[in-house]
């Protein structure tokens, strides 16, 4: 029985030994090994390798070959001309020298992020605090990463580690700062926008202007065009009128007189006060041949009548004129002639002696 737990004894430890004295590197990572402390071997490709039994003598220590990430979030920076942003960044870093990396962070990799976060803290600021509101806006935010990149390398090179890249992922303005360059921004565009619309005003006051001539050239130029025609026409109708005189002039007077006739005496209430015997009125008389009155024509080529005696009258100058008062207006005197006509007797051979007495009157 005793012989059995021997046994059993001295297979565990063999176990142990065999198993305490091999390791497996993987892929992901790489090796140190460690003897009372100090480094004797490191291991950075894969396998299976063997060390001194137990961790009293030989220990091993696993440290990551892969790529890491390590990220800066909501960090506020200040630009050159005072703005502030928030910005988030990340960098990428691999351990390349196990050994610098054992005695510069005693190869901890929470040791390590402290010393990049303070490395990249530094190098951020700095890259900012050299330009202005804009830059990390625009064109240069490439060459702002690749910047920070080369300020972190040298410092984490010295604890074995090489940083393979930066990139900043959000440049946000700070909220105060946001608020103040929107006003900004604002108060240009409308600054442009009313330079902009003073040109055009500008322009169409221009426009306007040179517009407002040529009409007035055009207007001017067609009066003087209308002016020289109404010219022209009065020209031939004169001397139509000239020509018509010269063929007749009593049947000219005639013409005019009745077209005095048609405008004076039109039916729009105008009050005429005027004497019989006035010139206006000498074409109403009868004209006489040798002091006798030619016997009409017979229309349609009737014959006349046998004998007919027409009496004119003739006014009687001394007869009294009555003065009245003008309704309409008083200021106007009214003229009455109360006088009376002789008579107007025509007898024909076979028809009886037909007498008409008309008082000549004229009243407004």
């Amino acid at each position: 029985m005793n012989r059995l737990i021997a046994l059993g004894v001295a297979a565990i430890a063999v176990l142990y030994l065999v198993f305490s004295s091999i390791y497996i590197v993987n892929v992901r990572e790489q090796a140190i090994v460690l003897r009372f402390g100090q480094i004797t071997e490191v291991r950075t490709q894969p396998g299976l390798y063997f060390k001194i039994p137990t961790s009293l003598v030989d220990s091993v220590q696993i440290i990551e070959n892969r790529l890491l990430r390590y990220d800066i979030a909501n960090m506020q920076l200040q630009v050159s001309d005072g703005a502030t942003y928030v910005v988030d960044a990340f960098l990428t870093y691999r351990i390349a020298d196990p050994v610098k990396f054992r005695e510069g962070v005693q190869g901890e990799l929470g040791l390590a992020e402290q010393r990049i976060s303070t490395r990249f803290d530094a190098a951020l600021r700095q890259v900012y605090g050299l330009r202005k509101f804009d830059a990390a806006l625009s064109a240069e935010r490439p060459a702002m990463m690749r910047e920070a990149r080369d300020l972190i390398r040298p410092g984490m090179a010295e604890l074995g580690i090489d940083v393979t890249d930066v990139r900043i992922l959000r440049t946000d303005l700070m909220e105060d700062v946001s608020k103040q360059t929107f006003e900004r921004m604002s108060a240009e565009r409308n600054a442009e926008a009313a330079r902009i619309r003073a040109g055009g005003q500008q322009a169409a006051q221009s426009l306007k202007a040179i517009a407002d001539r040529q009409a007035v050239e055009i207007m001017a130029a067609a009066q003087k065009d209308s002016e020289i025609l109404r010219g022209e026409g009065e020209a031939q109708r004169s001397a139509v009128f000239a020509s018509a005189y010269s063929q007749d002039p009593e049947f000219f007077e005639f013409y005019r007189s009745l077209q005095s006739y048609r405008e004076a005496l039109a039916a729009n209430g105008t009050t005429m006060v005027l004497t019989p015997d006035s010139e206006f009125f000498r074409y109403f008389g009868a004209d006489t041949v040798d002091g006798k009155i030619p016997v009409p024509a017979a229309p349609n080529g009737i014959a006349p009548l046998a004998s007919s005696t027409l009496s004119v009258p003739v006014p009687d100058t001394a007869a009294p004129i009555a003065t009245t008062v003008d309704p309409v207006d008083p200021t106007v005197p009214a003229v009455s002639l109360d006088q009376a006509t002789p008579a107007i007797t025509t007898t024909p051979a076979d028809l009886p002696a037909v007498t008409t007495d008309q008082p000549a009157a004229a009243t407004p």
